[in-house]
């Protein structure tokens, strides 16, 4: 155990506020911050280890006891099944999962769960998380998106040290609470318990406690014209940052615990709005842990806070659920004849089911999405987005609209412009996204982190418009805005980067300058004495961020970048080396450690080096891409096509690897090449890719060429389209 010295105050534990908290201790015991974590014993295993069997891919795995003792026979990365000791459990309902310790110190989740669900649900059984996974993949149960060090022990226990070595890329993790207790959010106790003894003569702020935890409104009123109570007055606290220090979507900077009573971006780094982990319009997708969604929300720009539906202690719902809304929805006003147009007392009929629609993650658990969208059939006929009328009712987008427009007709909702237009303009690369995206960014009626994701998108559609919503935002309130800003930048020049950025390099946010430090970096050697003085205390930050995680290909990935920038090449080569050592399937660390052997006159080891990569991580297109481009500088253009070719197989959806792998066929295949550079286009709709193959049927004399250059017409200026047609004849 350890005691934080983050902190003024000391943790004492979670036994020491039973006695004058008991209602809040007797809500807390068995919920799921109690559960979060647990030795394996009696009273915390409920999965069936009586020598109990599943068969996974023919092979059959075993549950069983040792005495006091629970293991599994399962089977390890050498393709031999060996006995492994379950030390810890993981959660309880509805699924609770089995961890191993092992003599480096790595603790790793097993890949088989119990479902704790009753039987008549399905419950009661093991079942495999993950039963597409390879041994070569990052979630493979002992690679590292199964390793409790890095991955969940923040957030599971409280007051954890990962304490990773390194030099022996061994753990020795430690923390003071098994599970989330008290003091994991409340923060230490050991100046509140002198206050309530009485020991404290000044009367302090929280009761000895360095946060406040409060709700941000104490009261709502009614204003004429609205349908919900508005908040009297907002003062906004530390509870959401807080809650979203686990319920958030974040890469970790650091054990400093700064964030309370500063930003969440102090200690962790969010994830904005990216059309990885959800759909163009917000809503959930890859699991988001609800504060990407919630900061979107009306919610939130109201001033609710977590607590205002949610018991902290039971982490359940103090009152039905549609009670919980009618807390300042005025229920006249929600009823079904005017509002949900459903049968009363229905699940359809239900807040939640329309504005809170259910994603199901890791098999069988069911999470809400904290946006609360407005259902947009019409947003779906036009860019694919889903909406809750047809995940219900098996009809299409149109018989959707049609019904929400004869109950809705003079909804303001209804085929209002949406930020999800941008986004997918943005996705599809279509030619205007840049001006939607600056025109979502810039405009203040959308939440922070939508502004934010939005910026963040501009980096692909670089131009003046671009270029003036970026540099109106940098010194915009919200941190999440001015973090946008810095990874929209990536289009532009040097100079344009450092005119944008180098503000950012004193922010007063951790996470923003550091990242606009990183960013920079890249372009060391063009920066003068001044400019790298300015940017070295903000880099020194970022390079100490990236040795915290040095146990991630990450981390060690983003060091070698500085050091290549900086010209310390064998530190690089170190860096990326080490990147491939603590995470053999973390593709980039490859590709840049190629790169700096090719800048250093040495492609053949890249591309040997490359070629690792590829049996480390035979998933991977962009390896099998950059081979190729290799191999192009090589003079070996048949081999580079047969690696551009694995990549579009590897990766199907991905133009790029399209364009190129047709540009190499030109001299060898002409139809093949077409065939190519017409997919390339019909994923990225990116007029280039039309009028490289355009260009390569006229090349060829081919009869098609015509259709092509009507198609391109569309697209591409007329002067270009006159010049095409010339060669027709």
């Amino acid at each position: 155990m350890l005691t934080s010295t983050a902190f003024a105050a000391d943790f004492v534990g979670s036994d020491q506020c039973i006695d004058c908290h008991k209602e809040q201790v007797d809500a807390w015991k068995g919920s799921d911050h109690d559960m979060a974590m647990k030795h394996a014993d009696k009273d915390s295993v409920l999965g069936d280890f009586n020598d109990a069997t599943i068969k996974f891919k023919g092979k059959v795995n075993r549950f069983f006891t040792k005495g006091d003792q629970y293991w599994v026979n399962i089977e390890g990365p050498d393709n031999q099944f060996h006995d492994y000791k379950i030390s810890y459990t993981f959660g309880f309902e509805p699924l609770q999962q089995y961890m191993v310790e092992f003599d480096d110190g790595r603790i790793q989740l097993i890949p088989f769960a119990w479902d704790a669900r009753v039987q008549e649900q399905g419950g009661q059984r093991w079942y495999h998380l993950y039963p597409e996974m390879e041994k070569t993949d990052a979630f493979y149960w002992t690679n590292t998106g199964q390793n409790w060090n890095f991955m969940c022990a923040d957030c599971h226990s409280t007051d954890v040290k990962k304490n990773y070595d390194a030099k022996t890329n061994t753990y020795n993790t430690q923390w003071f609470e098994i599970n989330v207790g008290c003091e994991a959010c409340h923060g230490p106790a050991s100046d509140h318990i002198s206050w309530a003894k009485g020991e404290q003569k000044n009367t302090t702020a929280h009761y000895g406690f360095g946060r406040d935890l409060s709700k941000s409104v104490k009261g709502w009123v009614f204003k004429e014209g609205h349908s919900t109570l508005q908040p009297k007055e907002i003062q906004f606290t530390d509870q959401i940052t807080v809650c979203a220090q686990c319920h958030s979507r974040r890469v970790q900077l650091n054990e400093d615990q700064a964030h309370v009573k500063g930003s969440l971006l102090d200690s962790y780094l969010p994830s904005l709005i990216t059309s990885e982990l959800y759909h163009n319009d917000g809503q959930i997708y890859d699991e988001d842990y609800v504060y990407g969604s919630f900061m979107q929300s009306k919610m939130a720009e109201k001033g609710v806070t977590c607590t205002n539906c949610h018991n902290p202690h039971s982490t359940k719902l103090d009152i039905p659920e549609q009670a919980v809304c009618s807390q300042c929805h005025i229920a006249s006003e929600y009823t079904p004849e005017k509002h949900t147009f459903h049968k009363a007392n229905t699940e359809a009929s239900q807040c939640t089911t329309c504005h809170m629609p259910e994603m199901t993650y890791m098999g069988v658990d069911a999470r809400r999405d904290h946006s609360w969208q407005i259902p947009r059939p019409d947003l779906s006929k036009n860019i694919g987005t889903p909406n809750v009328c047809t995940q219900c009712h098996q009809q299409d987008d149109a018989w959707a609209d049609k019904h929400v427009g004869q109950w809705f007709p003079d909804s303001p909702f209804r085929n209002q412009q949406h930020f999800a237009v941008a986004f997918y303009a943005a996705d599809i690369n279509y030619r205007g996204a840049g001006d939607a995206l600056s025109y979502t960014a810039q405009d203040v009626k959308q939440a922070g982190i939508i502004r934010g994701s939005a910026l963040q998108r501009l980096g692909a559609f670089p131009s003046k418009n671009t270029i003036v919503a970026l540099g109106r935002v940098i010194k915009h309130d919200d941190p999440l805005i001015r973090l946008g800003a810095i990874q929209g930048s990536a289009g532009y020049s040097a100079y344009d980067r450092w005119q944008i950025l180098s503000p950012l390099l004193t922010d007063k946010v951790l996470g923003v300058r550091t990242e606009a430090a990183g960013a920079l970096a890249a372009y060391w050697p063009e920066w003068n004495p001044l400019q790298r003085e300015q940017l070295s205390p903000a880099l020194d930050e970022y390079i100490e961020i990236q040795l915290f995680n040095a146990d991630r290909g990450f981390g060690m990935t983003n060091l070698g970048n500085v050091y290549r920038a900086q010209g310390e090449f064998k530190q690089a080569e170190q860096a990326y080396l080490k990147a491939i050592k603590v995470e053999p399937y973390f593709v980039n660390s490859y590709v840049n450690l190629a790169d700096l052997y090719r800048a250093q006159g040495n492609e053949m080891k890249g591309v040997e080096l490359m070629q690792q990569g590829i049996i480390a991580q035979p998933k991977s297109g962009a390896l099998r891409y950059s081979t190729g481009l290799a191999l192009l500088r090589l003079n070996d253009k048949a081999q580079a096509s047969t690696y551009f070719k694995q990549a579009t197989a590897v990766d199907p959806q991905n133009a790029q690897y399209w364009y190129i792998y047709g540009l190499s066929l030109e001299q060898s295949n002409t139809n093949q090449a077409a065939n190519a550079l017409a997919t390339a286009f019909s994923l990225s709709a990116n007029p280039q890719h039309l009028f490289a193959q355009c260009d390569l049927l006229l090349k060829a004399k081919s009869s098609q060429a015509k259709v092509c250059i009507t198609q391109l017409e569309q697209y591409a200026p007329k002067n270009v389209i006159d010049a095409l047609k010339k060669r027709l004849y």
